[in-house]
């Protein structure tokens, strides 16, 4: 199976310059867990967690001044949406991380992510070696 077959095509972003509390209220609104950075042109520059953004906003004096760009993971780990499923699953495992963007043709074409290979190990339609 591709990761094609499995992505969310859905491609949520923010731009770098986002306040935190703002990427915040977009992942809650959306109901995922990371968003990726893109810049004026659309190309990804970063990434940043619902686990980043709650080590931020959780603090005791949250910077007001602060922005996405300077708590983003600015590596940002993709996957061909051509490869397959067990590469992705590897992919993740070896990075840690827990979604990848897929990309075709040098473009972000959606986000795979753990969740959505466990989906197809409890439907069956992949079966893990």
């Amino acid at each position: 199976m591709k990761v094609k077959e499995a992505m969310n095509p859905e491609v949520i972003t923010i731009s770098p310059d986002t306040k935190p509390i703002e990427a915040f209220e977009k992942m809650y609104k959306h109901g995922i867990r990371r968003l990726f950075v893109v810049d004026d042109k659309g190309k990804p520059v970063g990434v940043v967690s619902y686990t980043d953004l709650v080590g931020v906003l959780g603090s005791k004096k949250p910077e007001r001044k602060l922005k996405v760009e300077d708590i983003m993971v600015k590596d940002v780990i993709t996957i061909s949406a051509k490869d397959g499923i067990e590469d992705a699953a590897n992919l993740m495992l070896r990075a840690d991380v827990s979604g990848l963007l897929v990309i075709e043709d040098e473009k972000a074409v959606g986000v795979i992510t753990k969740t959505d290979i466990c989906r197809l190990v409890a439907a069956g339609i992949l079966v893990p070696i």
